[in-house]
């Protein structure tokens, strides 16, 4: 039996305000010829479907389309789960429908014996516990509560549902535990949101219970295995970048295979292509425009980190045409203005009109140069607008 873990879709994400969609649609067609090509039984996707708990209607129309392509083009069974992003009532609301197309949703917690599925259903071969992202906001109120008091008894919740999921399990079948949430000893990428970092929030490897063979996690965007336990506990990760700091390395999918005797007999890592390149220019104006006429930028996403000696009107627009005649497009340019050099205070005194402290304020930032006319016209509309608008 082969199994597929993946999880942090986001489907709807948006990068510097540019749609992704086009993205998640070729990486959910690369999944579905995965299943395929691999004879995919199962699929897990481990919470964060979506990048928003209110999808756009095209984000839903996306995820819709491929779980029908994934019933009607497959033989496989799918278990999806909620994850801190995510709406749970609105993930799993057509949920007895999905049912009936080998779908399983689970959105909501509730009792741990909702959350455990047998797969296949009519002769299992292995069971899986789909729990969704429990919210601390969940917990019971309890008064004169200190925080820490508070993380810890939300960390014994999850070791609980968790005991209890595998509770529920027939003691003879191999058990894979799905999970949205931060273990400890994981590595963020500065992409996830809402994520507890080393504090007693987090869970720890050993929280979860013994006699399990595998745990699917989301949450955190990069692939990587936690260690402390005696079997394999893995975060998938996001299949795309989500931001310009995670192209430093590839993003993947797990594949695992069960043997007759329900050993873990296979464990590989699948890279997943490179749908929209993600880059990074640093430089100063010269070498920056350099690159963008001399490199090969067709079809990729670019941050620009500037360094400026002193500002320079429209070189933004200036950066963005010179990427755009090769074929890129920059999403963000990011200015890194010089080192305030030391200099003498502004007097007070001398500060009779608006231009003047512009100018004595340019001067002291830029070894007493004068603003060029430019910057100076520029900051004399700028007041125009602001006196016009009180």
């Amino acid at each position: 039996m082969k199994i597929i873990h993946t999880a942090d879709w986001h489907i709807g994400q948006r990068l510097h305000e540019r749609s992704r969609l086009d993205e998640h649609a070729q990486f959910l067609e690369w999944l579905l010829e995965t299943i395929q090509e691999r004879k995919v039984d199962l699929l897990l996707v481990s919470g964060d479907i979506f990048d928003t708990s209110l999808p756009s209607a095209e984000a839903t129309n996306l995820y819709y389309r491929f779980l029908y392509r994934l019933f009607d083009e497959t033989g496989a069974y799918a278990v999806i789960t909620a994850g801190n992003h995510d709406s749970p009532r609105r993930l799993e609301a057509p949920r007895e429908f999905l049912e009936m197309g080998r779908i399983y949703v689970v959105g909501l917690s509730g009792e741990a014996t909702d959350c455990v599925f047998p797969f296949p259903p009519d002769d299992p071969r292995v069971m899986v516990a789909a729990v969704p992202y429990l919210a601390e906001t969940e917990l019971p109120h309890v008064s004169y509560e200190t925080e820490i008091e508070k993380s810890e008894r939300y960390r014994e919740r999850l070791k609980s549902f968790y005991a209890d999921c595998v509770a529920a399990m027939p003691a003879k079948l191999p058990k894979i535990l799905m999970g949205h949430l931060f273990v400890q000893g994981g590595k963020i990428s500065d992409s996830e949101r809402n994520v507890q970092i080393g504090g007693a929030t987090a869970t720890h490897a050993n929280d979860f219970p013994d006699g399990v063979d595998y745990v699917a996690l989301g949450h955190l965007h990069r692939p990587q295995a936690i260690k402390g336990a005696a079997y394999p506990i893995r975060y998938s990760g996001s299949p795309i970048p989500l931001r310009f700091n995670e192209t430093d390395y590839r993003k993947a999918v797990y594949l695992l295979a069960l043997s007759d005797d329900g050993t873990l007999a296979l464990d590989e890592t699948i890279e997943i292509p490179v749908f929209k390149e993600l880059c990074t220019v640093e430089g100063d104006e010269n070498s920056i425009l350099w690159e963008a006429g001399t490199g090969t930028w067709n079809g990729k996403y670019i941050q620009v980190k500037l360094k400026l000696n002193q500002p320079t009107v429209g070189i933004g627009d200036k950066i963005r045409q010179a990427f755009s005649e090769r074929g890129g497009e920059v999403l963000s340019v990011e200015v890194e203005p010089p080192e305030a050099a030391p200099g003498s205070q502004i007097s007070v005194a001398d500060m009779k009109r608006p231009e003047e402290i512009f100018e004595q304020f340019y001067k002291t930032k830029f070894d007493g140069e004068l603003p060029d006319e430019t910057l100076a016209q520029t900051f004399s509309e700028l007041l125009q607008m602001v006196e016009e608008t009180r």
